[in-house]
């Protein structure tokens, strides 16, 4: 059977001495595993359209229950991260995120949207690598099922939290003289911060980027994205720490 379908390359891995076995999101198949046979050759008529972070259309051919790449096309190759380490670290990253956040066979149109929106802000420069990244983050975390709740104080219900706090663990804000140790509410946020991550959350995809935010406000926001991502998923996040280094 022969599929063809809408794909970012998530991860790639080199097989025998010229395949590739790749990890990729798909725009209605979800997240498959699937092999490149002689992507890595000379020549090779799949090798841009199988590379890593490439947004490629895939032909695949399934056999037993295994998909193979017998074509594939370039749609985007977001040339921008090829030039920056930095950039191509964050982008690394994103896929990280997304290949530990989908799921197997399960179509998520807006999480592929997500990830390929982010990709083209920071390979064209559109925003600071902190604001696409803390973007990201949040709202991954919502299509992932993990959205938090920043309406309003968890203690006394203020829309507006006096120096709101946020909990990573817990995924909620409150005023920071209703915080203590059993709501683990110990970023401090500020009124811009808070707004802008409601905005992150709520905003339509193709605006969620569009806000504006002075550098402690972003800071704040930044901090507490990755907080709650990391605190979610109980893991480390390898390519976070190499950009970390590289920024």
């Amino acid at each position: 059977m022969f599929k063809t379908t809408k794909a970012i390359i998530l991860r790639e891995v080199k097989y025998k001495e010229a395949d590739r076995i790749l990890t990729v999101l798909t725009e209605d198949m979800g997240k498959i595993t699937v092999k490149a046979r002689g992507a890595l050759r000379k020549g090779s008529k799949t090798a841009a359209a199988t590379q890593f972070l490439a947004f490629s259309e895939l032909t695949m051919l399934e056999r037993n229950g295994y998909w193979t790449v017998s074509e594939g096309s370039t749609i985007e190759e977001f040339k921008g991260l090829r030039s920056d380490i930095a950039a191509l670290a964050l982008a690394s990253y994103f896929a990280e995120c997304t290949e530990a956040l989908s799921d197997e066979n399960n179509p998520d149109p807006l999480m592929l949207q997500l990830i390929l929106n982010c990709l083209f802000a920071i390979s064209n420069e559109l925003y600071p690598q902190e604001h696409i990244k803390a973007a990201f983050e949040l709202r991954l975390m919502a299509l992932a099922g993990y959205e938090p709740n920043l309406l309003s104080c968890c203690v006394c219900g203020l829309s507006e939290p006096v120096e709101p706090r946020f909990s990573p663990q817990n995924g909620i804000i409150c005023c920071r003289e209703c915080s203590n140790a059993q709501y683990g509410a110990n970023i401090a946020l500020c009124a811009d911060s808070l707004q802008a991550m409601r905005y992150i959350i709520y905003a339509p995809a193709r605006k969620m980027l569009a806000f504006s935010l002075g550098d402690d406000a972003i800071k704040r926001v930044s901090k507490a994205a990755e907080a709650y991502l990391l605190t979610q998923t109980e893991r480390r996040f390898s390519t976070l720490d190499y950009w970390k280094q590289v920024k």
